[in-house]
């Protein structure tokens, strides 16, 4: 659950662009199931975006990604497999991992935070972007403000950049907005406390 909103982030006195949530780990686990599915190395895969909150309702999206220099729907040529194999493991791979081994997959989440914090500070590498849940407040994807929400980025100078101007298709709206839904229903859980 995502606790921190900007009003929140405001009445400590604390920037919120100094915060941010981890779905880094789903966005590793999303790039490495393209890469598998392509039959390729993780270095050639790019751009696969996680949305919204890091829970079931998140919305991993390769409609940006490219494998190889090419788009990757076009190079997996399954859209079948995105909607009803892909989404949803991402979605639940976590609680799949703890259920085949009854503990969590620490290293990987170590591994994502690395990489998280990697990009936040010495920043992503040319032409690429990666997933951080961030403050939402200002996007241009049509999601409330005042959320942690997450979103494609790029990093410089240990600042964050939302990535502006991606099409988005009805399919992925939806899928956003179901999850931005969530996240505003438990921001509405802890109104009170936020007010303290």
């Amino acid at each position: 659950m995502q606790l921190l909103c900007s009003d929140a982030l405001v009445t400590r006195n604390v920037p919120a662009e100094n915060f941010s949530a981890l779905t880094r780990l789903d966005h590793n686990r999303a790039m490495g199931q393209l890469a598998i599915k392509a039959g390729v190395a993780l270095e050639e895969v790019s751009n696969a975006i996680i949305w919204g909150n890091h829970s079931s309702t998140q919305y991993p999206d390769i409609n940006h990604a490219t494998v190889g220099g090419k788009k990757a729907k076009e190079v997996i040529g399954d859209d079948g497999w995105y909607t009803s194999t892909f989404i949803p493991m991402i979605q639940k791979r976590g609680a799949a991992i703890i259920a085949a081994r009854k503990l969590s997959s620490a290293l990987s989440a170590a591994q994502a935070i690395s990489d998280h914090m990697h990009d936040w500070v010495l920043g992503t590498p040319a032409g690429k972007y990666v997933s951080m849940a961030v403050d939402s407040t200002g996007n241009k994807y049509g999601v409330a403000d005042g959320l942690i929400y997450s979103f494609p980025v790029t990093c410089t100078g240990g600042k964050w950049t939302i990535v502006d101007g991606l099409a988005l298709d009805d399919f992925s709206k939806e899928k956003m907005k179901a999850t931005e839904n969530e996240l505003m229903e438990e921001k509405n859980d802890v109104a009170d406390l936020l007010k303290a």
